[in-house]
């Protein structure tokens, strides 16, 4: 009994600690200075292993510690097939011809641009968590000192503060929607609907230790507008709900998730829906109309890419959130590595194991840019807009800007593709006189 009354006294004591330092300032918008403490104790603390790991490297290489490996190690040289195969207009097929074709193949095996947006980027340089470089080994004594007092700060103090933060927040969540679900539709509902998403979000946030810059505040995505964001990570939503309030649109999910989304539903116009139900597509694209039709109600955010990547990309925007109308308000996200990988790799880890990583990490640090309204210009089809959307948040964001359909990640390249490379090389042989 006395054991079990030290133990509720702990919790106790624990618990009204993180409401009082914690939950509470958050709730509020207010910062007591304990983040910002424990961020510049952080950037110290790499910096300081960084320059420990260039002294103890005993080949020094520059230019592969300075150099990222999203790079490349395979220099490419991005001609047509026309101009590599320019002999073709002097003599007939050769057998050396397939070499241009193999050539292709091998880039592909050893190093393609698409599969490797789909695993976590690789690092510059240590930083205490992964060894994801071949930079990284043991380097002296102190080094592995300070990595193992790291463990033990971020599974022994950090994992369990987080959890109560992350518990926290979602159970708030779910009662306040629920409890605001309850009232009629009215500009009060709206009002406290927002509430609720504003102040469990920023708890949420804290759960991560989250330190994100908002810039360009006033190009913020405004009532019956479509908010359109590259696609990194599920705390992406996290992340810009704690700066605004928006309608989210989704694939339904079970478990946890599918009880948030149940609830939060009540409280405000979600759209959730399931994928493989085609129908629902269509159903989905009448409610968006519908919902962007009515002024007074909050902006949607959709993430285009319909999957996540890996914070060095963007790929392909799918063509039917431009195709609604409204005004489009781009929003460019940019996680930074050096404190914690924020990608979530659905193909390798589920969705505990992730949150397991995220909260196991240093911290959560990011960049948000607010873009001035895009809309869909005279004559502009909804697939040219949708790409110029996605070149101006590359750019913005500083992510190299792929044409590959995030699809990929779970399925093969279609036989199109593969005919349509066929395609061009016959035309090559029949347009040259080499056929005929």
């Amino acid at each position: 009994e006395d054991v079990g009354w030290a133990v509720a006294r702990v919790g106790a004591v624990w618990l009204a600690l993180v409401l009082a330092l914690i939950v509470v300032p958050s709730a509020l918008g207010v910062s007591l200075g304990i983040s910002e403490a424990y961020m510049w104790v952080l950037v110290k603390t790499l910096e300081w292993a960084t320059i420990r790991i260039e002294k103890g490297v005993k080949k020094p290489q520059p230019q592969m510690l300075k150099t990222p490996a999203a790079n490349g190690i395979i220099e490419r040289d991005e001609t047509p097939m026309e101009k590599e195969i320019a002999r073709l207009h002097r003599v007939d097929f050769e057998f050396s011809d397939i070499f241009y074709f193999c050539r292709k193949g091998f880039e592909a095996i050893v190093e393609d641009e698409v599969t490797q947006r789909f695993s976590s980027e690789e690092l510059v340089s240590w930083n205490l968590l992964t060894r994801t470089n071949v930079n990284f080994h043991y380097i002296s004594l102190r080094l592995t000192v300070v990595w193992v007092i790291g463990v033990i700060v971020r599974y022994c103090f950090l994992l369990p503060l987080r959890f109560t933060l992350a518990a926290i927040g979602i159970t708030s969540m779910i009662v306040g929607t629920t409890l605001v679900g309850q009232l009629p539709n009215s500009s009060v509902k709206n009002y406290l609907s927002e509430v609720v998403h504003l102040t469990c979000s920023r708890i949420l946030v804290r759960a991560l230790s989250g330190t994100i810059r908002y810039h360009n505040k006033e190009n913020r995505p405004q009532k019956g507008g479509i908010c359109v964001a590259n696609h990194t990570s599920p705390i992406d939503a996290v992340i810009l709900t704690n700066d605004g309030c928006y309608a989210m649109v989704g694939q339904v999910h079970g478990g946890l998730m599918g009880v948030i989304q149940r609830a939060t539903v009540k409280a405000c116009p979600h759209v959730w829906f399931e994928r493989s139900e085609i129908k629902d597509r269509h159903l989905v694209t009448k409610r968006l109309r519908e919902h962007v039709a009515d002024k007074s109600k909050l902006p949607i955010l959709i993430f285009p890419e319909g999957t996540c990547i890996n914070n060095t990309s963007v790929m392909m925007f799918k063509k039917g959130s431009f195709e609604i109308g409204g005004t489009i308000y781009p929003v460019a996200i940019k996680y930074d590595p050096q404190f914690g990988d924020a990608f979530w790799n659905s193909s390798k880890y589920n969705i505990v194991s992730y949150l397991l990583r995220i909260m196991t990490s240093w911290a959560i640090v990011c960049n948000v840019w607010y873009m001035p309204p895009m809309v869909r210009k005279e004559g502009e089809d909804a697939v040219q807009f949708a790409n110029r959307v996605k070149s101006a948040i590359a750019r913005q964001g500083g992510l190299t800007e792929l044409p590959w359909d995030g699809g990929l990640k779970r399925a093969k390249v279609k036989d199109t593709f593969k005919e349509e490379q066929q395609k061009n090389y016959s035309k090559m042989l029949v347009r040259n006189g080499s056929v005929g």
